[in-house]
């Protein structure tokens, strides 16, 4: 069987992981298998459908690297793969349901419905939802009605007394009773438009889809999907409904977790690769051992077998560990154009930053990699190299168990080795600082430290020796002086 799958969103709200988790995985099973990953926009939600939400699943997809085979945007054999563009499809297949028999033509005014609905809370009956009023109507008269122009609506007609079964690839084989599912529900409404379910079925089956790969939320729907396939005499897909995705609070992941929307993660300063590889193990194992993979491992490792019938937990800890990682892995200038954007919203340039001051920005990238989590902390710590940092208070400049004078020596003596540390490397530089330390009798901690706080303005900073290299031996000289003649007048 060649494998065909899809992620077939809504565009109703901005993409969120629960929405990526899903993309993913149906993205990784095509691949893993050669198949077709296809991308189908669900827009028959009229009145809460927003552009702005189409555009931002194309821009959250494109940046997370993942791009589907048909969809529309790039065409494909079943195109079109926007709903609103197929309504004529929808209601010819509603209409073969009433030939066959299968639904039938509903005329109940939503006053009565209403006043159904009432009726059943009042009793506080078992029997929720429509009461088929309209099942037993003759298909004569509904057509005669219909003709007539009544305002009617297409339901179809569930199979009463009977059980659907169905076999879910993670979950084994399920069973559910007809009578608990929705009675009888509304395929084609009044106005022409499709019901997710009529829409959802008649699309999977007309592109071809072996494979639904989905969240759990949607198991309730798969009865009534089964039936409607049933209905329309098609064999349904192979159901796969994904481990839900849950807060440490053991709870649906939401926004009271935190960030949950794509948008907000990219604002934050995560990497796509790190937010890629981190969902991939929302609810799937790959290999022992190993914890980084690259979009193409996890294309080769994925299988539906590797997946966990628990739910997965969302931990923000591990995938800010995962961030790091990827910071890390960068080279130097592409680390920098990464956070260019949230330098320049910085003001860390000033009015217009200049080519000395790109190329001291990547120059800082290997002092600070080791030091982050996200893109967003860079701009901090390298703001002492593009400003000048306010002189600390004397106190910060005194190494334990000295003194102001003492520390104002210590100073004096770094200023002298300036000159050489600005174009040392790192090892000679360290060389050469300890052997300066030890003609004088001093202790290395104590003359650097003074040393690092009239450069950085603080007592923790990035190395000393490449700040050195960085900033020149004219402005660290100027920095030195500046801070002793604070020191002098204390």
């Amino acid at each position: 069987m060649e494998i065909k799958d899809r992620y077939a969103p809504s565009p109703t709200g901005l993409q969120h992981i629960g929405g990526v988790r899903t993309a993913l995985f149906n993205y990784l099973f095509a691949h893993s298998a050669g198949g077709t990953f296809v991308l189908r926009l669900e827009d028959t939600d009229r009145t809460r459908f927003d552009e702005a939400f189409v555009k931002n699943l194309y821009d959250t997809f494109r940046w997370l690297g993942i791009q589907w085979d048909e969809g529309p945007d790039i065409g494909g054999p079943s195109a079109p793969y926007i709903q609103s563009e197929r309504f004529s499809l929808y209601r010819q297949y509603a209409e073969k349901l009433l030939e066959t028999g299968k639904g039938y033509r509903c005329f109940c005014s939503a006053q009565r419905l209403e006043a159904v609905r009432k009726a059943q809370e009042e009793a506080r009956s078992s029997e929720t939802g429509y009461d088929r009023h309209c099942r037993s109507l003759p298909p004569e008269e509904a057509a005669r009605r219909a003709a007539a122009g009544e305002p009617y609506v297409i339901r179809l007609k569930i199979p009463l007394k009977e059980t659907t079964r169905f076999n879910d690839r993670l979950l084994g084989d399920i069973e559910w009773k007809n009578e608990d599912i929705n009675p009888d529900p509304v395929l084609l409404k009044s106005d022409g438009f499709p019901t997710y379910h009529l829409a959802n079925v008649v699309d999977d089956h007309l592109m071809g889809i072996t494979h639904v790969l989905r969240a759990q939320e949607w198991l309730p729907s798969t009865p009534l999907h089964v039936i409607l396939y049933r209905s329309f005499g098609w064999e349904p897909p192979i159901f796969c409904h994904l481990p839900m995705v849950m807060g440490q609070d053991g709870k649906k992941l939401s926004k009271r977790h935190g960030a949950t929307s794509i948008d907000e993660f990219r604002r934050q300063g995560y990497l796509p690769e790190a937010l890629l590889n981190y969902v991939a193990l929302l609810g799937a194992s790959y290999e022992e051992g190993k914890d980084m993979y690259t979009l193409q491992e996890l294309s080769v490792r994925f299988s539906l077998e590797k997946l966990n019938k628990a739910p997965a937990v969302f931990d923000y800890k591990k995938l800010e560990w995962y961030n790091g990682q990827y910071i890390r892995m960068k080279r130097d200038e592409e680390l920098a154009a990464l956070a260019l954007p949230y330098a320049v919203e910085k003001n860390l340039f000033g009015a217009d930053m200049t080519e000395d001051q790109r190329t001291a920005f990547v120059h800082a990238m290997p002092l600070i990699k080791e030091r982050v989590s996200f893109l967003h902390e860079i701009p901090d710590k390298v703001a002492y190299l593009f400003s000048e940092p306010p002189v600390p208070a004397a106190a910060e400049f005194i190494p334990k168990k000295s003194n102001l004078p003492k520390t104002v020596e210590l100073l004096t003596l770094g200023r002298g080795l300036i000159e050489a540390l600005a174009v040392f490397s790192d090892a000679d530089a360290e060389a050469f600082i300890k052997a300066e330390a030890e003609k004088a009798g001093v202790k290395l901690g104590d003359l650097m430290m003074p040393l690092r706080v009239a450069l950085t303005g603080s007592r923790v900073s990035p190395p000393l020796f490449g700040s050195i290299r960085i900033l020149g031996a004219k402005r660290c000289l100027d920095r030195i002086d500046h801070a002793l003649a604070s020191l002098r007048g204390v």
